[in-house]
């Protein structure tokens, strides 16, 4: 059967969780800050629970986000001490041999989910070289994640490459089973613009298991390895620049067992990426893991 790179889940929404203190723009960087114990644990978590790739938790720690919120001079402790933590987990962990990865966190600059507020290709690119040289002597690979336009999408995939470093590029697609970006823009046309810029591979993320379902009829006809992280948000609707993940709920209706169903679906469809996005947790993982070994597949990392 086929090899399946195992990523984990909603790596900045258990942490929040777990930090039981109001949410805060800044998100699970913030808690970082405060409690990174917590952050340590929560990627210890998802390993146990068999990912074979953990993202670093830098997701808000862009130049504009930092700024924004009266952090601007702390980019680079935010991203050093990602860094620390992520690989002290897997110290810690039992499964301590080298086979998990770290990837570097590539996020959309200025707001998830809104296109309209990102900046140009130029100054997008400008601030994503910048991410790229805090991350990439200490990640095996960058995930380029929650892209919701295309430009910001060729911006973040250019910095990696000039750096010469394995890049997975992930975009988020709209809930209402429409088969676009959130920007607006054709799924189809996206994966083929980015396509020809030669990632190691294409996702979806941060989208609803059912319009990820939907998309994986456009995804399958890609000839590089593609594949998708759910979310578990009941709607992203109500989350503006600059607010706080308090706005939005958790779906009832997506337990582990749900969510590993949807992933088989895609696995089926020809995806060997799977994780999860926001809402999707260590147990949701650890489900999913037994699931795909049961089907007969091996799990592994991303192929670099």
């Amino acid at each position: 059967m086929t090899d399946i790179a195992l990523l984990d889940g909603g790596l900045g929404q258990e942490i929040h969780k777990r930090s039981m203190i109001d949410a805060h723009p800044l998100w699970s960087v913030k808690v970082m800050f405060d409690q990174p114990d917590i952050v340590t644990q929560v990627h210890r978590d998802f390993v146990m629970s068999g990912a074979r790739v953990i993202c670093l938790n830098t997701y808000t720690a862009t130049q504009s986000r930092m700024t924004r919120h009266g952090f601007g001079d702390q980019l680079e402790t935010a991203h050093k001490t990602a860094i620390k933590l992520a690989r002290q987990s897997l110290k810690e962990s039992p499964v301590n041999d080298g086979s998990v990865q770290v990837a570097g966190c590539l996020p959309p600059l200025v707001a998830s989910y809104v296109a309209e507020v990102s900046k140009d290709y130029n100054n997008s690119l400008d601030e994503y070289r910048q991410l790229v040289a805090l991350q990439k002597d200490d990640v095996d690979l960058f995930l380029i994640e929650t892209m919701s336009n295309i430009d910001e999408a060729q911006a973040a995939l250019a910095a990696v490459k000039e750096a010469g470093k394995p890049a997975f590029v992930s975009l988020t697609i709209a809930d209402d089973l429409s088969n676009k970006l959130r920007s607006g823009e054709d799924l189809r046309v996206a994966i083929d613009v980015l396509s020809n810029e030669n990632p190691n591979g294409i996702m979806l993320n941060c989208s609803s298991p059912e319009a990820i379902t939907k998309a994986m009829s456009i995804m399958s006809e890609l000839s590089i390895p593609f594949g998708a992280l759910g979310n578990g948000f009941t709607t992203i609707s109500p989350l503006t620049p600059g607010s706080t993940v308090d706005k939005l709920s958790a779906r009832k209706d997506l337990s582990p067992k749900v969510y590993a169903e949807f992933a088989c679906q895609w696995v089926e469809a020809g995806a060997t990426i799977i994780g999860g996005c926001c809402e999707i947790g260590p147990e949701h993982i650890s489900f999913l893991c037994q699931q795909l070994k049961a089907n007969g597949h091996r799990l592994t990392t991303l192929p670099v």
